[in-house]
This record gives C-alpha cells, structure tokens and sequence, in this order.
C-alpha cells in the first residue's frame, strides 16, 4: 500500500467519514468537503442572481470542466460531453449508432444491465445480434476469442470496464487494440473504473467511453460524462437534437455542434456539474496512479480477511482486480446481510442476479453483498466490516 497517501488528510477532507465505515463507493462515494461546498455556494449564487445570470457568471468556471475531465482521461474539451448521468451519457453514443439485420454486437459476460437491455430492444427492432464473447480461465473477457469473432458484419464492440458485481477489470487496451486493428467502434463503459483506475483514452484505443461523477469520482449525484473521438463522432448524428446541441441556421435547415456537445442538452443542474469539475480536480491533486494503488491494496487486503472467515465465499473474478468485493455468507440472503452491517453503521450494498445476467446465470450465483473500498477507508474499518461478517457467519 502507498506509504505516501495522506489518509489522515482524506478523511479530514471527507465529512462522512465520522459517522460511518462506507462500503459502498461503487455505488456513491463520499464526496469531500470541496465538493460539497462547490455545489451549496453556487446555489446559493443562483438563489442571490437568478438561474440564467449565475450560470453567466460562472461561465468560465464551467467552461473548465470540460477541460479538467478530458485532463483525466488525457482526451481534448472538444471530445467531452457533460451529461446527468453514465447511462444517458452511453445512451447517446449506443442509441445513435445505424445497425441493420445481421448486423453483430459483440459483448462480454460481465455486462452491465442496462447496457444488455439496449443491446436486446436495438436487436429486436433492427434485426442485430448480440453476441457475448467468452470469458478466459480468469474469468475476465478471452481477447482471443473477442479476435476470432471479427468480421465484417460486426459493427460494434461494446464492454464494461468494471463490472457492477465484482473487482474484475476487463483488459480494456487489448480489446481497443483488436478494435482498432479491424476498425470496429469500441465503446468502454468507465461507470466503475473512473476515479479508481488511471484511465487514459489513447492508450487504451477506445472510441468512445462514459462514466458518472457520484461513484470512484466522489462527484454529486445527476452528474455523467462522455468521451467520443472526432473519428466516430463526426460519423454519428445524436437520436436527439436541441437548439445546444444543433444551429437552426434557417426555417428548413439545421447544423449539428461539431464538437461533442452535440450529444448535451441545453438545460442542466451547473451546481452539479461544478461539483463535478471540482471532483476530478480533487482527484487530480491526489493522482490517480496512487489512487489506484491504494484502492487496489485496500480491496486486496478485504479479500484476504474475508476468505479467511468460515462459510464466506469471496466472488470477485479476474487478472487484475480493483476496489469492488463481492461475497456471499452460506445460508444468509444478501440483502439480510447488508441491513444487518448497515445497522452497525457499515455502509455496503447488493448486487442482485437480475443486474448481470449473462454472469450470474454462467456462474450459478446468487445475490451477492459488495463492499467497495475507497482510498479514504483503513485497515481499522476493514477490521469492523469483517469481525461484523464473522459474527453473522457464526
């Protein structure tokens, strides 16, 4: 673990980190205290202005934000969309995309539901398919099998970084290798993965990727954003358009932004979105390799202690794992395992079958509890969470 991450300093900066032991930062993290403050000053701007006239004020402030997340993912502002969350922020690349009758998408085992539910409706209405590559001896998605499957008749390779229902990580540059070799579009779901994982959009090969601001970011919730590259962007009209999105240049003709705002709206929530742009900066401060470092370590060491507990099983899945842990408890239903820890002020959560088809149906599993480490937690609250899961075991 990084001897040089200032956790003292984290948790002073994490205003929740007094009352509760959270667990659940794949699903909503903690923000810190800048984050916050960022989103309740604006606010109060607005209130003291008017909507329109605050939003005026703060304009190069929010101008900013484009450029501190294409910092992060090492992408340009223009390739940047804001949107209010990871799935509209998908959607928008997913829903604009032409298929036609055998036409192929190819996926992995650990997709996310959403995601798996627009695969089968855009089937059902085009005549696509969906295919799900396999998965290797790991557990994580088999690149070989991915390269076997290319032809021409696949149209779009479309992958989960980080799965909602383990620390797998999928290997993302080898997938956008493949995908650039053929010239295939690969869209990168970083629901999961941004905030934790050092992600840059270069080198992993990715046409597009998308993520939220509440999880490994510590953003506001309502807050998502979207990388697309000038080669597939300038390919793709939006399913939607707005007078932000698009010029209406005259009664009868229309031009489309040509940067990746064409995929925005034009009304939002600028506290949120500020409050993004303060998230990223944050993490920025604290770097994302020693993030990742520490988070990967934290989840190692949770894993350790709860393979050692009787009649808990360990779930998690992969090469390379991250912060997410997922467990089961012999004869106990996860969701009576969550409340129960939640009521000694362990935050968790719960990822049900119903979320990752096509990877609990494979593995025959069953709810699973997840329990998601962020760099602010400590060996101390790993102890809680585990002695709490011991008792519960016995």
């Amino acid at each position: 673990m990084a001897s040089t991450f200032d956790v003292d300093r984290a948790r002073r900066e994490t205003p929740g980190c007094v009352g509760v032991a959270h667990f659940n930062n794949a699903g909503s993290a903690l923000p810190s205290a800048r984050v916050t403050d960022t989103v309740i000053d604006y606010l109060r701007t607005e209130s003291l202005l008017g909507g329109y006239e605050a939003a005026e004020q703060a304009k190069d402030r929010i101008d900013g934000v484009y450029a501190s997340v294409a910092r992060l993912l090492n992408a340009a502002p223009d390739d940047i969309a804001l949107s209010d969350n990871a799935t509209r922020s998908w959607q928008a690349i997913f829903y604009a995309l032409p298929f036609g009758p055998g036409d192929r998408i190819l996926t992995a085992s650990a997709e996310y539901a959403s995601n798996a539910i627009a695969y089968l409706q855009i089937a059902r209405r085009t005549g696509a398919t969906v295919e799900v590559v396999d998965n290797d001896e790991t557990g994580q998605l088999d690149v070989d099998d991915l390269r076997r499957r290319i032809d021409s008749d696949v149209k779009l390779i479309a992958v989960t970084h980080v799965p909602t229902q383990g620390g797998l990580v999928n290997p993302a540059e080898e997938i956008g290798a493949v995908a650039r070799e053929a010239d295939i579009p690969f869209l990168l779901d970083a629901c999961q993965s941004a905030g934790q994982l050092d992600l840059d959009v270069e080198r992993i090969g990715c046409d597009a990727l998308t993520s939220t601001g509440r999880k490994y970011l510590r953003g506001p919730r309502g807050t998502g954003f979207l990388y697309v590259h000038p080669r597939l962007r300038d390919r793709l009209e939006p399913a939607m358009l707005d007078l932000h999105s698009a010029t209406w240049t005259s009664p009868t003709e229309y031009v489309v932004d040509p940067t990746a705002k064409r995929f925005e709206v034009w009304e939002r929530d600028f506290a949120a979105v500020l409050g993004l742009g303060a998230a990223v900066d944050y993490a920025m401060e604290w770097g994302l390799p020693a993030i990742e470092e520490r988070v990967a370590a934290l989840a190692a060491t949770l894993r350790s202690r709860l393979a050692d507990v009787d009649r808990v099983t360990v779930h998690d899945a992969g090469a390379r794992k991250c912060g997410l842990v997922t467990f089961s408890v012999d004869g106990l239903p996860a969701e009576e395992i969550k409340n129960r820890l939640n009521a000694a002020k362990i935050n968790t959560s719960v990822t049900h079958a119903s979320s990752a088809q096509y990877d609990f149906t494979a593995r025959r599993l069953p709810d699973l509890v997840r329990a998601s480490v962020h760099y602010y937690n400590t060996d101390k609250e790993i102890d809680r969470l585990t002695g709490e899961v011991a008792a519960l075991a016995r």
